[in-house]
């Protein structure tokens, strides 16, 4: 992956310097400003350091990663994140979550009460064009692209039964260990199959400051242990709120002439998710609860976080959507090259779609 063009003064400074070797940064300029979850600038600067603890960029060396003034520079960033987080997601009230059954039912209800509103899946279920459609599988990308990854940082923070269950979700998501069944590897099918980049990163460019965000929060609840909580409600709510989603992507995409190999990534996350919501609830976050009473509310927070984000990327989208205007930045969603170039290779837009046979 490159570096994308930057969207601000912190952003040009960051990427200005990221690209020598590794040195102190000195003092970073404020970000562009605005409401943390839709600063173009901040999500950015954000995403870039985070990605560094992941796959990185092609001309940022590997010790950028745990350069002090640059981790300075990101706790800086982080505080700002939770801070518009805090506004934006009340916490739950505190309510007794010691055993399974109270956590699993006090998620459900949480779930329940975020289901309202305009359906993005049933929009591109029944609506979408293709080009809609592919505008949602780029937005998608970022995160699906290393789908996991950063949910996987709980692991070693855990113990007993919530540890157990994790592992579990996690190896189904890593396809068992058969590369091809890789969740990511099966987006990346669904990518091609819509004739779009299915390289690591490419749409970085293209997609705004709200998608950022969803991906940002998984990795700064998974970068920190004091957040593990967290963590782990916002996947059990990623799963809880998956199946039936997925179900009307996939009829949406079969609708607008995708064949099976383009729909296999979300026939598995019907079938799948609809398990996982089950541990995810009960085994992983019932058994967080019971053994970390204290944390019990975190749990709660991180679902509500990951259904508000959720709900302000579907608002993006379809408001985009419905004033005639492209939700993402630019104007065809074919990728990006290098520092924001608009290179991807693909051909012209709307182009390679898989149709089956029918």
């Amino acid at each position: 992956m490159q570096l994308p063009a930057p969207r601000g003064p912190l952003t040009d400074f960051l990427f200005d310097r990221l690209v020598r070797p590794p040195h102190d940064l000195g003092p970073a300029p404020e970000p562009a400003g605005g409401p943390p979850i839709g600063d173009e600038d901040l999500q950015l600067a954000l995403f870039t350091c985070y990605e560094l603890h992941y796959q990185g960029f092609g001309e940022v060396d590997e010790d950028w990663e745990w350069e002090p003034s640059l981790l300075a520079v990101r706790w800086t960033l982080e505080r700002r994140f939770e801070a518009g987080l805090a506004e934006a997601v009340p916490r739950p009230p505190a309510a007794p979550l010691g055993t399974p059954a109270r956590m699993r039912r006090a998620l459900a209800e949480l779930v329940a009460a975020a289901d309202g509103g305009p359906s993005l899946a049933v929009f591109l279920e029944r609506r979408a064009d293709l080009e809609r459609f592919r505008e949602f599988v780029v937005h998608r990308s970022v995160y699906h692209l290393k789908e996991a990854d950063p949910h996987t940082w709980a692991i070693p923070r855990l113990r007993g039964p919530a540890k157990a269950a994790l592992v579990e979700i996690q190896a189904d998501e890593y396809g068992g260990g058969r590369p091809g069944r890789m969740h990511s590897e099966l987006f990346r099918a669904t990518m091609r199959g819509l004739g779009l980049d299915d390289s690591y990163g490419a749409h970085l460019g293209r997609v705004p400051a709200v998608t950022l965000a969803t991906g940002n929060v998984i990795s700064l609840f998974g970068l920190h242990r004091r957040h593990r909580g967290a963590l782990l409600g916002h996947l059990a709510a990623f799963e809880m709120t998956s199946s039936v989603p997925n179900r009307r992507y996939a009829r949406g995409l079969r609708r607008l002439g995708g064949d099976d190999a383009a729909c296999r990534f979300y026939d598995e996350h019907v079938q799948a998710d609809a398990v996982h919501e089950q541990i995810a609830a009960h085994d992983m976050c019932g058994a967080f609860a019971a053994d970390h009473p204290d944390l019990a509310a975190d749990v709660l927070y991180g679902a509500a976080c990951a259904l508000t984000l959720d709900r302000l990327f579907a608002e993006h989208l379809l408001g985009s959507w419905e004033r005639g205007v492209t939700s993402l930045r630019g104007t065809a969603p074919d990728g990006n090259g290098p520092r924001g170039t608009g290179r991807d290779g693909n051909g012209p837009r709307g182009t390679g779609l898989a149709v089956s046979g029918r």
